[in-house]
Parts: C-alpha cells; structure tokens; sequence
C-alpha cells in the first residue's frame, strides 16, 4: 500500500472509531484512489457503509474485494452476507456467510463466533421466506378446495330447488335443503380443520436437547466431538479453548487437535433448521 493510501486509510480508521461514518466513507475512497489493487480498503469501506446501511454500495465493495483476493477474504464475505440479509437475500447472505465461517476455521480467528450466529440468522431467514411461501401456497389450495365444495353445494341445492319449482317450498323439501347445507358446512369445517392440523404438525415448539450446546446453549449448526464423546458447537469449544485448554463439562485436559467433526449430528441439526427456522433464536 502506497504511503498515501495508507495514511488515508488511517485517518478514515479514526473517524470510524469516532462514529463519523461519512467522513470516513469518503477519506477510504480517496485511498482507493490511491491504491485500486488493496482488497482491505474495499473491506474497511464496506465496512463504514454498512454502518450507513448502503446496502448496495457495500455490496460493490465486498464483491470487488474478493475479486482482488478470493483466497482469506473472510471479512468481504462476511460484511456481503450481512448486506444480503438487509436486503432480504437469504440464500446468497448463507453462502456468504458460510464462505466466511470456513475462513475463520482455517485462521482459527476470533471472529468465529459472530460469523456463526450470522450463519444462523442466514438459516433462520431462508425458513422464514420458504414459511411465508408455503403459507401463501397454503392458502391459494384451501381457497381453491373450499371453492369447490362450495360449487358442489350449490349444484345439490339446484337440485333440491327444481323439485319445487313454482311451488311453495314443502315441508320435505325444506328439510332436504337443510340437510344439504348442513352436510356441506360441516365438509368446509372438516376441511378446514385438516389445514390446522397440518399446519401445527409442522411446528415443532421444542429443540431436542441433543441438538443443543452445552457452552452456549443454542441450537447447533457445525458440532464437534471431543475424545470423551461430548459434542460442542465448533465456535463457542474454539473461543472457550483459547481462554482455558480443558473441557467445560468435565475438566479434562483438551486442544483443538482432540476435536472431530461430528456429521451425523450435524446433518440431525441441519434437517431440524430446515424445517424448524425459529430454533435459531430458541
């Protein structure tokens, strides 16, 4: 990085720190300026427009930092993923955001755990758009389904009706009609009632205790198994191992190299999310 770049770059950090967001966004363009070719001036200006919530501007620099370095850009795919989020893009944000996790895994950074949990919103957000679709498919169906009964009521009840064309309605006939709408508002009521029960079926309310951490005490979504059978999330063992090399339940001696990926578990927490998106704030 050229010496004006940097010394640019420097004094955008210190506007930052103090808040003043735009003065910042712009002295970290002037180094950009300076320096086209340095992914870290994209990243700190992604940053700072995050902050603005210049969601489209900070994609832009994200995405042109990771063209300049593809290869340990964890904070371009991290700050793209949260300005995916904002911008109601869950698929692309999860990519994003797991791009950024696998990054971390290799540094062993200390940002794991942030980037974790926005892993998990990104997950919790793409339930959420695949809930409110299969709400809206929902109701098109029972709306549909309801409108048929209905027509099916009505061809009954022209029925019943032409018995007594251009007569007064008879006892008999009046009864038959009564039966009629009686049977049919009792088969929208039923078919109404399978909907509900369909919809709860697909509401599990409870995390299994399996799936859940025993260090932070949320859902799971990358667990690793100790030597001693006890599975963690990957991030809060990662963080709780760099303050003390021992594990949190037993208090056996424990480093990163005793930790395994644990798949079946992990494949159980991923099939849960996938059908159970509020776990992550569970």
């Amino acid at each position: 990085m050229s010496a004006k770049a940097n010394s640019l770059k420097e004094e955008g950090n210190r506007y930052f720190q103090d808040g003043e967001y735009r003065t910042a966004e712009m002295l970290y363009g002037k180094a950009i300026q300076q320096d086209s070719q340095n992914p870290k001036l994209f990243t700190n200006r992604a940053m700072t427009r995050l902050r603005l919530q210049s969601w489209e501007p900070c994609i832009d620099d994200c995405l042109r930092s990771i063209e300049l370095d593809k290869s340990t850009n964890m904070k371009g795919y991290y700050y793209l993923a949260q300005a995916q989020l904002a911008l109601h893009h869950p698929n692309e944000a999860f990519h994003s955001a797991m791009t950024a996790y696998h990054e971390c895994l290799k540094t062993n950074s200390s940002s794991t755990r942030n980037v974790s949990q926005l892993v998990l919103q990104a997950k919790k957000e793409r339930w959420e758009a695949k809930e409110r679709e299969r709400i809206r498919r929902r109701s098109a169906l029972l709306q549909e389904l309801e409108e048929e009964l209905q027509r099916k009521q009505r061809l009954e009840l022209r029925r019943v009706g032409t018995m007594c064309e251009g007569r007064e309605e008879t006892s008999d006939a009046r009864e038959e009609r009564l039966e009629v709408e009686s049977t049919w508002r009792k088969k929208i009521e039923e078919l109404r009632s399978v909907f509900a029960i369909a919809d709860e079926g697909l509401k599990e309310r409870e995390v299994p205790d399996y799936l859940i951490d025993n260090i932070s005490f949320s859902i799971m979504h990358d667990p690793v198994v100790t030597k001693n059978g006890r599975s963690y999330e990957r991030s809060t063992i990662l963080e709780h191992l760099r303050r003390s090399p021992t594990d949190p339940l037993t208090r056996d001696p424990l480093t990163i190299a005793d930790l395994r990926p644990n798949l079946a578990l992990k494949e159980a927490c991923a099939e849960f999310l996938d059908r159970n998106g509020w776990a992550v704030d569970y």
